[in-house]
């Protein structure tokens, strides 16, 4: 699994492996950086490659890409949806099935509260893959956060029928796996 965290000038970029039955395993990780100086049009196209050479280098089977869901700074929002429009473009030719993310799913996912700081996901993140130190800068962090997020609730969307290359909203998937099991239970 592939987590984007996206952004134009750090696109930070967590790739874990998850065997059956094993503990995760960081992959790689770390950060894709443009020049915030550069023209806009060669920054895009650098981010586009690198994340082309960092798809082909990993060979991911999904990628998890931080949805944006609010920006104060409207010049921010614009270049993270950039680049998380590249990662699209890039999974899509290299055709990965791509789900998306709010922050705080993530943050729930990996430290059990969705309001975590970015602290406190560097932690857990490190804790959750025996990783010596945590993951830094923050953008590398938040995307083995991602990788780990899609690699524990892909198979409960898959057990509900939400389908990996969807951009579904986990609540109603999680609410249709909480009635299954109930029902399951009932029947027992």
């Amino acid at each position: 699994m592939l987590g984007i965290d996206p952004g134009l000038s750090r696109c930070g970029y967590g790739a874990v492996r998850r065997s059956a039955g094993a503990e995760p395993v960081a992959v790689a990780y770390g950060v894709l950086r443009t020049d915030p100086d550069g023209p806009l049009a060669e920054r895009l196209a650098a981010l586009e490659a690198d994340l082309e050479t960092l798809v082909a280098d990993v060979g991911p089977s999904a990628l998890a890409v931080e949805r944006i869901l609010f920006q104060a700074n409207v010049r921010t929002a614009i270049s993270v949806g950039q680049a998380s429009g590249l990662a699209l473009v890039v999974a899509a030719r290299a055709r990965v099935p791509v789900t998306h993310y709010s922050p705080n799913e993530v943050k729930l996912a990996v430290t059990g509260s969705g309001t975590a700081d970015k602290a406190q996901v560097q932690e857990m993140v490190a804790r959750l893959l025996h990783l010596a130190t945590p993951p830094s800068p923050p953008d590398a962090a938040d995307a083995l956060a991602l990788a780990l997020c899609h690699g524990w609730s892909a198979p409960l969307r898959a057990a509900v029928g939400d389908t990996p290359a969807q951009d579904v909203d986990a609540g109603p998937g999680l609410a249709r796996a909480v009635t299954a099991a109930l029902a399951r239970e009932d029947a027992t």
